[in-house]
């Protein structure tokens, strides 16, 4: 299973990404290891907004391109909606968001677990 997510860093812009651990990936963007995306490193990676489940790579990396696409307020709807509508050309079938239990174990604040 892979995941693709979106954070908010510290200066209000969302970054996007995928991962196949995504308790280690956020580990990484939170604590601004060698590892974090220089994207998050530079602006302060601040909270996981949303996550979705994939079946493989290949899934996720098409997801992460369509939200990149997006502009900010339709990233914002999808973050608060969850409705993967938004995104033409997808088939939404393939995508679910995960759990929110599960989030919250992923989900940081501020930098703190």
């Amino acid at each position: 299973m892979y995941y693709t997510y979106i954070l908010r860093c510290g200066d209000g812009s969302l970054y996007t990404g995928i991962a196949a651990d995504i308790g280690k990936r956020m580990a990484e963007h939170f604590g601004k290891t060698p590892r974090c995306a220089k994207y998050t490193r530079s602006r302060s990676a601040e909270k996981l907004e949303a996550v979705w489940e994939s079946p493989d790579r290949s899934a996720a990396s098409r997801l992460e391109y369509r939200i990149k696409r997006l502009d900010r307020s339709k990233k914002q709807q999808l973050i608060l909606s969850n409705d993967l509508s938004v995104i033409r050309e997808l088939d939404t079938a393939a995508y679910r968001r995960a759990p929110e239990e599960a989030v919250e174990k992923w989900r940081w604040e501020g930098g703190k677990a």
